[in-house]
């Protein structure tokens, strides 16, 4: 495995929890370092002149009933979010560097346990609050980070740079220059 590996998520996929459950503990075992990068997939789908699965009443359905056979087949504790979709903007921007810089990885896994693993309402800034506080962030200046003008800019270039790099799709994960697309492709 090359010596980098960058992921990119947004938490209104659940397959991109799934991937996050694994991503660290794969490059970790193999000494790679990890890029982790918020995405929008609105903005992904815009680009590429894509609907996302829940615009699409079977494939909803599906994704949804596939969600919980996954969890079940790797012991994942699943619980969606109260509401989905939800408008993902705030704990997208919550997980920048930008904004979260050195407690980046903690900011993400906490916003996907608490949607994912306890079905909060990740388009709520109080929901949000709370699932950084109960993990000892400082949420009050997370979120003030957040809602600052240079994140909103930081989350669309960054978005935009996914889509040079060919991204299309939620969770994506390069492998130096190569591109796996899907949680089903981790150990690859």
């Amino acid at each position: 495995m090359p010596g980098r590996v960058d992921f990119y998520f947004d938490y209104i996929s659940g397959y991109a929890y799934f991937a996050w459950l694994q991503i660290q503990e794969i490059c970790d075992r193999r000494g790679a370092e990890l890029g982790v990068h918020p995405v929008l997939f609105a903005g992904l789908l815009d680009h590429w002149g894509q609907l996302g699965p829940a615009e699409i009443p079977p494939k909803r359905e599906w994704a949804y009933k596939d969600a919980f056979r996954v969890a079940r087949l790797h012991n994942i504790e699943l619980s969606c979010p109260k509401y989905h979709p939800f408008n993902p903007l705030l704990a997208l921007r919550l997980s920048l560097p930008e904004v979260a810089g050195a407690e980046q990885r903690r900011v993400v896994a906490a916003i996907f346990r608490a949607g994912w693993g306890q079905g909060i309402d990740l388009g709520s800034r109080d929901e949000l609050a709370g699932a950084l506080d109960r993990e000892g962030l400082d949420s009050r200046a997370l979120i003030e980070r957040a809602s600052a003008p240079a994140a909103k800019e930081a989350l669309r270039q960054g978005t935009e740079r996914a889509v040079g790099r060919g991204v299309f799709g939620v969770p994506t994960t390069f492998v130096g220059d190569e591109l796996f697309w899907g949680s089903d492709r981790m150990d690859h």
